[in-house]
C-alpha cells in the first residue's frame, strides 16, 4: 500500500463490519489514523486490533450516532488522541425491507434518525474540528435509492436526503477548504444484507443467505456480480485523499451499473 492517507485522521462510523471496516483497514494501511465509530461494543475493538496488529493507528469510540453528546465525545477523542481531525466517514445506516403499507412510523423515524439525521449531527460535529484543523473531506454513504427509489418510503427519503446534504455542506464549507461528497453503492455484500439487527432485521425472505435473493440482486446488477465491501473502500479512499482536492459535491457510483 502507498500513503495516500499521510497525515489523516478519520472518524468512520459503523466502523465495526462490512464497509465501514473495510475502509477502516484501507485507511490505515495508506497512512490515516482511524476511530472506529460504532454503537457495537464488541466487534469495534476487534477492528482495532486487527489494524494496530499490523502497525496501524486506531481507537474506538462507541457512538450512537442519532446523539449529539457522543458526536462531541467522538471527536474530542479523536483528537485527544491524534491530534486533529481532517476525514468524516458517514456510513451507519438502518433499513426495514417492508412495504410502504406495512413501513410503521417508528420504522420511518429510526431510518431517518440513523442514516440522514446521523450524519447531519455528525458534520456539525466535526466542522469546528475541521476547521481547526484547516481542511476537511466528508463523505457520506448513499445508495441505488439515491437514484432510483424504490417503495420503501423510509430508506429512499433518507438516501434522497443525503444527497441534499452533501450538496448543501459542500457549497457551505468549500470556501474553508472543506469538501463533502457521496459514494452511493450498489447491491453490497455485508452483514447489513445477511444478518439480522435492531437497525436493520433480516430474515429468511429479505437475507442474501437465501440464495434465491441474492441471485435476484445479482441479476439487477449488469456487471453481473455483487459489490464487494473493498471497491466502496476504495471510492471513499479516492474522495477523502488530496488527489480529490477539487471534488465537492458530487455522488460517486459504485454499483456496477444496478442504477441504470
Amino acid at each position: 500500500m502507498g500513503q495516500r492517507l499521510e497525515g489523516k485522521v478519520a472518524i468512520i462510523t459503523g466502523g465495526a463490519s462490512g464497509m465501514g471496516r473495510a475502509q477502516a483497514k484501507l485507511f490505515a494501511a495508506e497512512g490515516a489514523a482511524v476511530c472506529i465509530a460504532d454503537i457495537d461494543k464488541e466487534a469495534g475493538p476487534r477492528v482495532v486490533s486487527e489494524i494496530t496488529e499490523t502497525g496501524g493507528r486506531a481507537l474506538f469510540t462507541q457512538l450512537d450516532v442519532t446523539s449529539a453528546e457522543h458526536w462531541a465525545a467522538t471527536v474530542a477523542a479523536a483528537e485527544e488522541q491524534f491530534g486533529q481531525l481532517t476525514t468524516l466517514c458517514n456510513i451507519a445506516g438502518a433499513n426495514y425491507r417492508v412495504s410502504f403499507d406495512e413501513q410503521t412510523e417508528e420504522m420511518w423515524r429510526t431510518i431517518l434518525e440513523i442514516s440522514l439525521t446521523g450524519a447531519f449531527l455528525g458534520i456539525k460535529a466535526a466542522i469546528p474540528a475541521m476547521r481547526r484543523a484547516g481542511n476537511g473531506s466528508i463523505v457520506n454513504i448513499g445508495s441505488i435509492a439515491t437514484d432510483r427509489s424504490g417503495t420503501n418510503p423510509g430508506y429512499a427519503t433518507s438516501k434522497v436526503g443525503i444527497l441534499g446534504l452533501t450538496r448543501a455542506t459542500a457549497r457551505a464549507y468549500g470556501p474553508e477548504n472543506i469538501r463533502c461528497n457521496l459514494v452511493s453503492p450498489g447491491h453490497v455484500d455485508t452483514p447489513f444484507l445477511r444478518r439480522s439487527t435492531a437497525y436493520s432485521p433480516n430474515d429468511w425472505s429479505t437475507s442474501i443467505d437465501n440464495p434465491e435473493n441474492l441471485k435476484q440482486r445479482v441479476e439487477r446488477t449488469p456487471m453481473g456480480r455483487m459489490v464487494q465491501p473493498e471497491e466502496i473502500a476504495h471510492a471513499f479512499l479516492f474522495l477523502a485523499s488530496d488527489e480529490a482536492g477539487m471534488i465537492t459535491g458530487t455522488n460517486l457510483k459504485v454499483d456496477g451499473g444496478a442504477s441504470l
